[in-house]
């Protein structure tokens, strides 16, 4: 399927890295670190102790997460190839 100077299956390569680096970039997201807050870090009302246990690192109460977690989120796509568009950003 690839041609010119690209070997056969280098498309399929291109697209299954895409994925598993998106796939990381998402775990790594959605792990807090460090030490929990007990108060939130948006609207400082109490983290409840069960939260801070499940989730260790956890800065926000679940409504203002809720919030956050239903945001758009506009970033940018890798584009493999270098094109001319992609070096002129």
């Amino acid at each position: 399927m690839a041609g010119g100077w690209s070997r056969d299956g280098a498309v399929n390569e291109q697209i299954e890295a895409s994925i598993q680096d998106e796939l990381q970039r998402l775990k790594g997201r959605r792990q807090p670190q460090g030490e929990s807050l007990t108060h939130c870090a948006d609207c400082e009302e109490p983290i409840p102790e069960k939260r801070r246990l499940a989730i260790p690192g956890v800065k926000l109460c679940i409504e203002c997460q809720q919030e956050r977690d239903a945001r758009p989120q506009a970033r940018g796509g890798i584009n493999r190839r270098g094109s001319k568009d992609s070096q002129l950003k």
